[in-house]
Parts: C-alpha cells; structure tokens; sequence
C-alpha cells in the first residue's frame, strides 16, 4: 500500500473507505490515491498527506466504495419503462414486450435508451454493467463514448430479431464486434443467448465454440420461472440447466441469470462447473418469477452477483436499492436473520460481479493496481444518522440519491451528483420524445 516517487494525479479523503477485499474491512483515516486510472495508495490519512499529488479531495461524511457493477441488465428497455407493468413473465414478453420490440427497436432507439440507460446507471453508483440487447454496435458505442465499462453481449435467439434475422448472422455480427473491441479498455463483447426454450441445441453448441475459441463469456437467461422448467422437463425429460451442462456450456466463463429454481442436482451442477449465478431480485418480485436461494449458494461456494434486469420489468436500474431488496429477501427465503450481512451484500454488488464477468483482476475492490472505478457515498444527512457501522448504513439506510461522485479508470463520471460527460436534460427529453411516439402509437 505505498506509492512511487511520482506524483499521484489525485489523492481522495474520504471518512470511510471499504476495500470490500479483504472481507468485512472498514478503514477510517485513510487516502486513496490515483495514478494514470489506477489505484496506486492506499494508506493512513498521515502518511498520504505526505505524498505528491496534483489534486487533494476531502470527502468528508462520504464513503469510498468500489464502484457498483449491474451484472445483468437490458439498457435500451429503459425507453419502454412501465409499458407494460403487472403482468407474468410470459403475457409480459409475448404480448407486449416482443411486439413493441419488433416496431420500435432500431439503431436510434438503442442509442437512446442505452443513454438513457447509462445516465441514470452513473447517478445511482454504477461503474460497470453488463448488456444483452439488440443493435450491440450501437450500445457499445455508448458505452465508448460515455466513458463507463461495460461488457456487452450479443442476443441471439432462433428467430429475427431487430439488426439480425438468423443466430448465425448475430453471432457473426459478434465475433466481428469481439475482434473490433478485444483491446478496448472498458469494453469486453460477450455472447448472450436469449433462453433455453428460445435457443435449439445446434445454436448453443456454436455458440459454446464460439466463446472457447476467443474465451468470451457467455449470458444467458435460466430457470427464471417454475413453468420454464416445468415444460421442459414434460417436452424433453431434461431440467434446461442439466441440458446446459450436457452440451457443455456451464463453466467459469458462464453467467446463469435468475435461477429462481435450483434442485439439488442443480446446486451440485453450479458448484461442480464453477458457473456465476446473477440475481435479479426485483425483476423475479415484480413478474413473480420465484425466489433465487442466495445464501444456499453463498453457503454452497457459488459466486453470486447482482442485476437490476431491463427498467421494462423492474423498473429502476437502482443497484444499491436492488442490493437491499436481496439482503432482505435472502433472510427471508433462508429463515435466518444472519443470511447476506450488509458486507456481503456489497460484495454480491461489486466483486462477485466483476468475477462474474472475469474482470475481477481489474475491477470489483480498491486494491493497488486495480482500475480506479469508485463511488463515493454522502452518508451526512439526517436519515443516515446516528453511523456505527456504515456498511450497514449504506446498504439498510441510504439511496441512490446519496451518490455524491463518481470515477471510471480515474476519470470522473460524476462530480457532486452532475454527470460530467451527459446532457441530463437532453437526455431527458429524447426520452420524453420517444415515449410520446410510443404511448401515442398504441392508443
């Protein structure tokens, strides 16, 4: 935890600073210092005033996080918020959603939304998060020119979807854009086939050489409800997650969204293939979808992270708010009060997620050579009072709204709650614009 002789670009003061690595740590009277977008100190307050730097910043009251990373997420649907609310997952997507889909989703659209998307993701702390939706080019250049990271996935499906009409054209489309991006900084391309029951044997098995081929990740939707399982098991006598398996696709690289229903043999897949779980406990509360087992898996060795899904089904991109839901819904699906401490739960929202994606090496903790992706939460205000353990204060006591600043790679994203890079009110508009287009269509 010492620095070189080199100046640090900047040296930040914050009256609490969570490494989230090691485990349960709290530091007070620390520094953290930035060097060329990484942490290059980490240290007593004393022995920082001491060092070089080019900029100073107190943050008093605040607590200095790792940045928030959204492990599951469809950007652009933030432009069909509330379109269609309070319906199951099935009427929801077939009805509505796919159809909205099919007249409206083009490359504006998706620029849009993603936008939209990232914007509201930076105010509410996230520094990272990972896409599956249409148009990838497009958000992918959001995201470049946002100045957020991100890992974009690919959506294929047996059907046409909007910018391709075959899974072999997406997942051309992808390996196009994986050679594109492979050195970008923030930007990693992974493949995300849609669902077991929208993606046949023959397209899982390209796509799993695909992703071995150029070690990419892949996402994919799995057991989000009990009727998903159900008619798999009456049409193939096969659990989808077992046929996963058999083809070969579960692994280190693979990122398993929702699992609200895990067997015994399931669990013993998940452990036995060291494939991440992403839980989405808004989005499976609000379609009513189940209840993922989260301390089971936590027990069981499982690195679980955290997504809000699409705004369409939660319908925030709130990661911290989305992190209380979990701490609180884990201790009642357990029946314990002791399931997903506070600590946990961050670590659920930030580390395990970059390990999810593999970028754990990079992103996820504060810790020397790490990229400087930081948050920095203003725990001063009165419902935040009296503080004894901040952790706890931050996940059980504090909102979104209680983002002060914000960095990625050293630079900063957000700067007393204002977004540094983004036109929140142009932002606004367009998407006021394109929800009059909408709603005004389908009277």
């Amino acid at each position: 935890m010492t620095a070189t002789a080199a100046p640090l670009d900047l040296l930040l003061l914050p009256t609490w600073l969570v490494p989230v690595e090691p485990a349960g740590v709290v530091l007070k009277e620390h520094a953290l210092g930035i060097r060329d977008g990484c942490i290059a100190f980490i240290g007593p307050r004393a022995a920082a005033l001491k060092l070089s730097a080019n900029e100073v910043r107190e943050l008093p009251g605040m607590l200095l996080s790792p940045g928030l990373i959204n492990a599951h997420g469809h950007a652009a649907m933030s432009l069909f918020r509330g379109l269609a609310d309070d319906l199951p997952l099935m009427t929801w997507l077939e009805k509505h959603i796919w159809p909205a889909e099919a007249k409206w989703v083009d490359e504006a659209f998706v620029r849009d939304g993603t936008d939209l998307a990232i914007a509201e993701q930076l105010m509410g702390g996230i520094t990272c998060f990972a896409d599956m939706y249409f148009h990838p080019k497009v958000a992918s250049d959001c995201v470049h020119n946002s100045g957020m990271r991100a890992q974009i996935a690919i959506p294929i499906l047996d059907f046409p979807i909007p910018g391709a009409s075959t899974a072999d054209e997406a997942i051309r489309q992808g390996i196009e854009l994986f050679g594109d991006l492979k050195h970008h900084p923030r930007i990693k391309i992974a493949f995300g086939p849609h669902a077991p029951y929208t993606v046949c044997d023959a397209n899982l098995e390209k796509v799993r050489v695909i992703a071995e081929e150029l070690d990419a990740a892949i996402q994919m939707h799995v057991h989000e409800t009990a009727s998903e399982v159900q008619l798999a098991v009456e049409q193939t006598g096969e659990r989808p997650l077992a046929r996963l398996g058999r083809l070969g696709l579960l692994g280190p690289r693979f990122q398993a969204v929702h699992m609200t229903q895990i067997s015994e043999d399931d669990l013993a897949l998940l452990v036995e293939s060291n494939t991440s779980l992403i839980h989405c406990p808004e989005s499976n509360l609000k379609l009513a979808s189940g209840f993922c087992p989260v301390e089971r898996l936590w027990q069981a060795g499982v690195n679980v992270a955290i997504g809000t899904d699409g705004a369409a089904s939660n319908n925030d991109l709130d990661l911290l708010g989305e992190t209380r839901t979990a701490a609180l819904l884990a201790k009642a699906v357990a029946g314990s009060a002791t399931a997903l401490d506070a600590h946990r739960a961050l670590r659920m929202a930030t580390l395990n997620g970059a390990r999810a994606m593999g970028l754990e090496n990079q992103i996820g903790s504060l810790e020397v050579g790490k990229a400087a992706d930081m948050v920095a939460f203003d725990l001063s205000g009165l419902a935040q009072q009296p503080i004894y353990d901040p952790v706890s204060q931050l996940i059980y006591a504090t909102g979104r709204e209680c983002v002060k600043h914000l960095w990625v790679a050293g630079k900063q994203l957000l700067d007393d709650r204002r977004l540094t890079r983004m036109d929140e009110q142009q932002l606004t508009a367009r998407a006021i614009a394109w929800g009059q287009r909408i709603s005004g269509h389908n009277e």
